[in-house]
């Protein structure tokens, strides 16, 4: 414990005990799948649904713009640990916060505080990181963020009929912060010292010149375009097939989300090897081709095996989709604007993640079922997939890089 591991090193002590710091952060984003559902139980009115459940991801849109030219690596270890105590604080309020004003603070903390800590452990993380190894480092982080979504929506269903309400379970999971807390601890000094005399800032505030030109590019516009299509299906999904699968009875969605992220593990898992060698533009359209009907067939589907069936089908077209178009966007942008459009596609997420729970809550208010929203998430990806038609052979060149949609960075192949 006295001295930083080998910066040669991939899974050194200190990535490790990052990554599980990452998991322990996104195990209570992932709970929240059923809260839209959750609302409805505590009497928050119809129209006012949706809105709360975007709020925290909003939150993160707007703050990530403020957050990332202030955080360094000079301050991002104190960050991360003041974070997890605040997310602590964060969970066990819902226990108590019922009325529409007090959810809306808590929520709008709630994305501040996650926004925080995503932020500053991915700051340190990347310092542990090898250039020839960063590939399989991003792979590592991206299957970090995944394996909540996997595993905690199946506990969850498993506990709730054995606790009061939803409410219990969301600060239930201040554990896992709890133990990312002793992690940071037992690796505080190692990282201090790893870090020490590095200066400047890890992201800093584009510069209105380098975001004009970026949007210049028309491959870019378009990728980006595309990029939270593909976003605002998967929040429909994540945000309301709790309560299609309630309307439906065609299965259990704790199992749903599960079998999906395994699905999109392994796929991530094999990505690495696997993406660079593909016709990615050929790929992401035949993924959309799966995609589209997958998420139209959802609402129509009474069989549990179809529905599970389903649930795989999801989880590999979407996980093969979302690192071709980020290893894309990554090959259209010109070398200095790569950073820039790695955060666009975080700006993309957090758009869709806070858009899509507006929207889809301000359907069902006015009285749409539950089955509008797949089809219309069936007609994102529609739209999505004529993106990538007009985006023809322009963007398709072989990457000098990989990029994933959670990884929160790009990084560089061997030898470049």
């Amino acid at each position: 414990m006295d001295q930083p591991s080998s910066p040669r090193k991939l899974l050194s002590f200190e990535f490790l005990a990052l990554c599980l710091v990452i998991v322990s952060a996104f195990c209570n984003v992932s709970v929240f799948y059923s809260f839209y559902h959750y609302l409805g139980t505590i009497d928050i009115p119809l129209p006012w649904r949706g809105f709360l459940v975007g709020l925290e991801p909003m939150s993160a849109f707007i703050l990530r713009l403020v957050v990332l030219p202030w955080l360094h690596m000079r301050n991002a270890l104190a960050v991360t640990m003041a974070s997890l105590v605040l997310l602590i604080a964060v969970s066990c309020s819902y226990l108590w916060v019922t009325s529409v004003p007090a959810m809306i603070v808590l929520r709008m903390l709630h994305g501040t505080v996650f926004v925080l800590l995503t932020s500053a452990v991915i700051a340190l993380v990347v310092n542990f990181i090898p250039g020839e190894k960063s590939g399989q480092g991003f792979s590592t982080l991206s299957i970090a963020t995944m394996i909540p979504f996997a595993v905690i929506p199946p506990l969850a269903e498993a506990i709730f009929p054995h606790v009061r309400s939803e409410a219990d379970v969301y600060a239930a999971v201040s554990v896992f912060s709890v133990a990312a807390i002793l992690i940071l601890l037992a690796v505080w000094r190692r990282i201090g010292q790893a870090l020490l005399g590095l200066d400047g800032a890890l992201l800093r505030r584009p510069a209105f010149s380098e975001i004009r030109e970026n949007f210049r590019l028309r491959s870019v516009v378009i990728l980006l375009s595309t990029i939270f299509l593909v976003y605002l299906a998967h929040a429909t999904v994540f945000y309301f097939m709790k309560d299609l699968s309630l309307v439906t009875g065609a299965g259990a969605v704790g199992l749903f989300f599960s079998l999906s992220m395994m699905a999109m593990i392994a796929v991530r898992a094999l990505g690495a090897v696997l993406f660079d060698r593909m016709d990615k533009r050929s790929t992401v359209w035949k993924m959309f081709a799966l995609l589209a009907p997958c998420l139209f067939l959802l609402p129509l589907t009474s069989s549990p095996v179809t529905y599970y069936l389903l649930a795989v089908l999801y989880g590999f077209s979407m996980g093969v989709a979302l690192p071709l178009l980020n290893a894309l966007l990554f090959s259209a942008s010109t070398p200095a604007l790569r950073g820039l459009n790695t955060n666009m596609t975080l700006f993309t997420m957090d758009a869709a993640y806070f858009l899509m729970p507006y929207a889809g809550g301000t359907l069902i208010a006015l009285g749409s079922g539950f089955d509008i929203l797949f089809y219309l998430a069936a007609g994102h990806i529609g739209l999505a997939s004529i993106l990538m038609t007009a985006l023809g052979r322009r963007g398709t060149k072989e990457p000098s890089g990989f990029c994933d949609p959670v990884s929160l960075h790009c990084g560089e192949k061997e030898g470049e």
